[in-house]
């Protein structure tokens, strides 16, 4: 029904305001029932951090934040759905407006700021819900938390026996001080003290980081050994960026401060992405996301080093009918590769990417 409709409705939709689109997204996922989707080719089945996935296409964080509907999302066709961020408390975000859509490049800028229901709110939903599909929950500390790596642990603690994986977003341009978090010494502690909640509470869930990609190769450097050396699971690249391309047609809309997602952040954050497949080397899968607005996008991902792929910003301009076009754009390109499955093809095109220039 929403493929059907989304041609029809998108011209309407994107006359109302960007948050009150989104709001009202999530409200019709919430009432329309959605019918299960067909099984996927098992070609496009990926086994990641002890993981098995139906296909390797995710939904990003930031659309379903506060876990109202993951599995009508599952539903459209995603092989895995991640939902928040989620903070310990529950917190209002930045004020409005503070969502811009940049039409003539298939963008967005957001300064949200984690707004969240918190993990209580967040908790209690997760709680009613039948334990199906893989399901990651992205945590973010408060604003104005005075220790947020116990933000980190507690969060872990209350949510981790309710998702396969948890990701440690230390990388959201949108709350002042978190990006610091991505220093060693803070990164090195953050995740000790995450493993040891884990291990403590005896939960099973995965946990993950997720970078900025503005960082330099020394600060990736950095990112990638402590990651490696605390034996994470793996890692998401990358969030959205504070760097604005000059080639950016919505010069009006461009100044506005946040992240920008969508397409014009498609080329650093794979640069970023076989960068850090090529440190990473093989100790744990990647997920790669940013910009991805075409089924070749996806497969492009996969060869810079992606075991799994995510997307949400392009939802808003190609509608949920690129799920099916980003899968059947991997299958074409298992045939094309004479490849056996998706996972053959990461990282074909790492060193190729690595050294583009962005």
């Amino acid at each position: 029904m929403f493929r059907a409709f989304f041609p029809l409705l998108s011209p309407i939709v994107r006359r109302v305001d960007p948050e009150k689109a989104h709001d009202l997204a999530v409200s019709a996922l919430e009432c329309v029932p959605l019918p299960q989707p067909g099984p996927d080719d098992p070609r496009l089945s990926v086994m990641a951090f002890g993981l098995s996935f139906a296909n390797p296409v995710g939904m990003a964080a930031g659309f379903d934040k506060n876990a109202r509907v993951p599995d009508a999302l599952m539903r459209l066709g995603f092989g895995f759905v991640e939902v928040g961020g989620v903070t310990k408390r529950p917190q209002p975000g930045n004020p409005k407006p503070r969502v811009f859509r940049l039409a003539e490049d298939e963008a967005v800028i957001n300064r949200y700021g984690l707004n969240s229901d918190g993990m209580e709110a967040v908790a209690g939903r997760l709680e009613k819900r039948a334990r199906k599909g893989v399901l990651g929950i992205n945590l973010g500390a408060n604003k104005d938390s005075v220790d947020r790596i116990a933000d980190y642990v507690d969060l872990t603690q209350r949510l981790g026996p309710h998702a396969e994986f948890l990701t440690l977003n230390v990388s959201s341009p949108n709350t002042p001080g978190l990006r610091d978090l991505q220093g060693r010494a803070f990164l090195d502690e953050l995740i000790a003290r995450v493993l040891d909640v884990r291990t403590s509470e005896g939960l099973s869930t995965r946990i993950l980081l997720k970078i900025a990609p503005d960082i330099d190769d020394i600060q990736l450097d950095d990112i990638v050994d402590v990651a490696r050396s605390r034996q994470i699971d793996g890692m998401i690249v990358s969030n959205t960026t504070i760097a604005r391309p000059a080639s950016l047609r919505d010069k009006a809309q461009a100044v506005e401060t946040g992240g920008l997602s969508g397409k014009p952040l498609f080329r650093a954050s794979t640069i970023v992405l076989a960068k850090t497949y090529q440190r990473v080397e093989g100790a744990f899968p990647l997920i790669g996301v940013g910009g991805i607005s075409s089924g070749e996008d996806a497969v492009a991902k996969i060869s810079a080093g992606a075991a799994l792929v995510q997307f949400y910003s392009a939802l808003v301009y190609r509608g949920p009918g690129l799920i099916g076009e980003a899968k059947a754009a991997i299958l074409r390109a298992i045939q094309r590769e004479n490849a056996g499955n998706a996972s053959d093809l990461v990282g074909r095109g790492a060193d190729v990417w690595a050294r583009a220039e962005a």
